[in-house]
């Protein structure tokens, strides 16, 4: 999922993924279901909206399925920066959806309706471009779809297609504009300055680096915290917004043991980490540690994958650079190029 770092080919997966950008940029193409197609979009401005102005809707639900939506819910890094009222507003108004397979939840190029929440299934990621169908990614259990079209008025960029049977969440248009998009205006003025200053970011357009802001949470971290773990799976990307954070690596011995951790480096505010293993599709290579209190932004795996991929020639760089500085700590580069899968 990489591209090699010594023959600079690119792999075939991550060539998909590059096929998945530029269809964003084009034209949105016409889907045979013909579903309801987005032909104008209406402009909205959440400090405009007035409150009150628009009917809550509410889904009654069981004590059970209250429990199930709240777990399911419970890692979106869209509903991270809502106050408790509002939460309660959202939950309230989800609801609950089986799919079967072979179901299309949504449709490429229809107008956006609802935001969906996954409890349960996998789901393929399909982007449809020259009368040529590719599946560019797939969720697993967990994740949510359908908020860009939503945030910015545009046509759905993919179709997502149910493989397995599987539950969602779904939330509608209205009360997600009316909640998620006014609290991410608030999220945009305290995030828009410093965004714009991460040197990984800087190459990108404003309308690219504020869809970043749109999606990501922050999480906070004490003292000593482990932000994750060496040999975990990757589900996260990482910026500094404050504070200092130790990245700890364990090498092998040649019976297989591992050593004791070792610090490679530090990162400060505007740097980042945790994308080694998205990028190469590996377990994580090391261990990251708060240094007194730190502020990261957080961005999950998939929206990694839709909006960061075009960095991918700084990230590879990156990888040369960490190899360098394992072989001048363990005398190995501990294998950190892409594994292939």
């Amino acid at each position: 999922m990489c591209v090699n770092s010594d023959s600079q080919e690119v792999h075939p997966e991550l060539e998909i993924k590059f096929k998945y950008l530029l269809y964003l940029t084009a034209a949105p193409v016409v889907n045979r279901y013909n579903r309801r197609v987005s032909v104008s979009a209406e402009p909205f401005n959440p400090d405009e909206e007035e409150e009150g102005t628009e009917k809550r809707v509410v889904h009654p639900k069981t004590d059970e399925q209250r429990c199930r939506l709240q777990e399911a819910c419970k890692d979106i890094l869209l509903f991270k920066n809502l106050d408790q009222e509002q939460l309660f507003q959202v939950l309230d108004a989800m609801f609950e959806k089986k799919v079967k397979p072979q179901e299309h939840v949504i449709d490429q190029g229809d107008d956006g309706d609802n935001f969906y929440v996954i409890e349960q299934g996998r789901y393929d990621i399909v982007v449809a471009k020259d009368n040529v169908s590719c599946c560019v990614g797939h969720y697993d259990d967990r994740g949510s779809f359908g908020e860009l079209a939503l945030m910015y008025n545009t046509p759905r960029a993919a179709t997502i297609v149910a493989t397995t049977e599987g539950a969602l969440w779904g939330l509608d248009r209205g009360t997600f504009r009316r909640i998620i998009l006014k609290n991410n205006a608030k999220k945009r003025k305290t995030y828009e300055s410093f965004i714009e200053s991460v040197p990984l970011l800087k190459f990108l357009e404003a309308s690219e680096r504020m869809k970043i802001v749109d999606v990501i949470g922050e999480k906070v971290y004490q003292d000593g915290e482990c932000i994750l773990s060496q040999g975990n799976r990757a589900d996260c990307f990482y910026i500094v917004e404050s504070g200092e954070v130790r990245i700890l690596m364990k090498s092998k011995t040649m019976t297989g043991k591992a050593n004791q951790e070792v610090e490679i480096t530090r990162y400060g505010r505007g740097q980042y980490f945790g994308e080694l293993a998205l990028v190469t599709n590996k377990p994580r290579a090391a261990s990251a540690y708060a240094v007194g209190e730190v502020k990261c932004l957080v961005m999950d795996v998939q929206t990694f994958e839709r909006l960061l991929w075009t960095c991918m020639d700084i990230m590879k760089r990156d990888i040369t650079h960490y190899e360098e500085q394992l072989v001048a700590i363990f005398g190995s580069s501990m294998d950190l190029k892409d594994s292939g899968n």
